[in-house]
């Protein structure tokens, strides 16, 4: 509830900001003045729509809402931007050079809508076509007859309104050509029930590659225990605080560990909650483990537990950048390979996309991560 009113909350300032600059400061006339209002609150609406309806409808019945509330949603937030980066210039600029006080606010409304424009329909080719990403990895624990064993990371499909079967399908031909030894899928699968999305979701029974799974946030959205229930029947393992012995046909093995989401506690689902200690008790301490968890900040305490590695989703590398980095207020980091301690933290970019289907900066990823032995110092 607090998430939607924060929601409700900034949809309607951007809307009065922007009918303030685009409408008012630009439009000579009460008439269009009028119509300008009723157009920047039918779009508002629609943004507003396309998140409150989501709950109460199929991805069908909203696909066609989701597209235009979400991207013009995307586009606002652009035109917003440098609308407020120029109200300095504005301010300097407004007597000296526009005696009518009309001329200047129309140029900055124009140059405002062919940004936002043109950096919308960019975020849409890069949020259509995930990137294969390669990363090597070394552990100081890697076994040497393991050197080379190569994970396929999937995080944030979001499989909805938008995202759907082809896509996935898509995303699946492209780890089945690349034959890794494992699929990890760290959560954000789906935004929607299993009786909605399960056939859509059902392709990932053509991996061919072990995969398995741990919950996200938007799971617990979207009934966790049902789609934990419903991945095994496809061959999708799901991890739930536990862990299971890994490795390539008699040879050497590691441990590989899953926990629910961060919130998954007070999710209201019975017994879920994330739970590292219970995922390691009584391991070996020799062994190395690589640990799943959705949200990135759970490496705190997978450095005190002394985890070789985690791999993680859920920022989506910012998605839409600079507004994105409001997600460093809550994670450690937006993407990449960093270090905390003794364990290394891979955060992917996640292959799909929440909302918008639009990605600035931060193009999604499909990741191949090689694990490697590390050489003696």
């Amino acid at each position: 509830m607090t998430f939607l009113l924060a929601v409700v909350a900034v949809v309607v300032l951007l809307h009065v900001y922007l009918y303030w600059r685009l409408v008012h400061g630009v439009a000579g006339g009460r008439k269009w003045r009028l119509a300008g209002a009723v157009v920047v609150a039918l779009l508002g609406a629609g943004t507003l729509a396309a998140f409150g309806l989501r709950a109460a409808l199929s991805a069908d019945q909203t696909r066609t809402l989701s597209w235009v509330g979400y991207l013009w949603l995307v586009l606002a937030l652009y035109v917003a931007t440098v609308l407020a980066v120029a109200e300095v210039p504005r301010a300097v600029l407004r007597r000296r050079v526009d005696p009518s006080r009309r001329r200047l606010p129309r140029v900055i409304a124009g140059a405002a809508v062919l940004v936002g424009a043109g950096t919308t329909g960019y975020g849409i080719t890069q949020a259509a076509s995930p990137q294969l990403v390669r990363r090597e990895i070394p552990l100081d624990r890697w076994h040497p007859a393991l050197d080379g064993f190569t994970i396929a990371v999937l995080s944030d499909v979001h499989i909805g309104a938008i995202n759907g079967r082809p896509f996935l399908a898509d995303v699946v031909d492209r780890v089945n050509a690349e034959r890794t030894d494992l699929v990890a899928i760290v959560g954000d699968l789906v935004d929607g029930s299993v009786d909605e999305l399960g056939p859509a979701a059902s392709v990932l029974g053509t991996l061919r590659s072990p995969a398995y799974f741990v919950t996200g946030n938007h799971e617990y959205f979207s009934g966790a225990e049902q789609w934990c229930e419903f991945l095994p029947t496809i061959g999708v393992r799901v991890l739930r605080n536990e862990r299971v012995a890994v490795g390539r046909p008699g040879g050497p093995t590691f441990d590989l560990a899953g926990i629910d989401d961060r919130t998954a506690a007070r999710s209201g689902e019975p017994g879920h909650g994330a739970n590292l200690d219970a995922a390691l008790a009584g391991r070996d301490q020799s062994r190395p483990v690589v640990l799943l968890a959705h949200q990135p900040v759970m490496v705190d305490q997978a450095a005190r537990r002394d985890v070789d590695l985690q791999i993680s989703g859920h920022t989506h590398g910012g998605q839409i950048l600079p507004l994105g980095y409001v997600v460093l207020l809550d994670q450690p980091v937006l993407a990449g390979l960093t270090r905390v301690g003794r364990t290394w933290l891979y955060v992917t970019r996640g292959v799909g996309f929440w909302g918008p289907p639009v990605r600035v900066g931060a193009p999604p990823e499909i990741t191949l991560l090689t694990l490697r032995a590390a050489r003696p110092a």
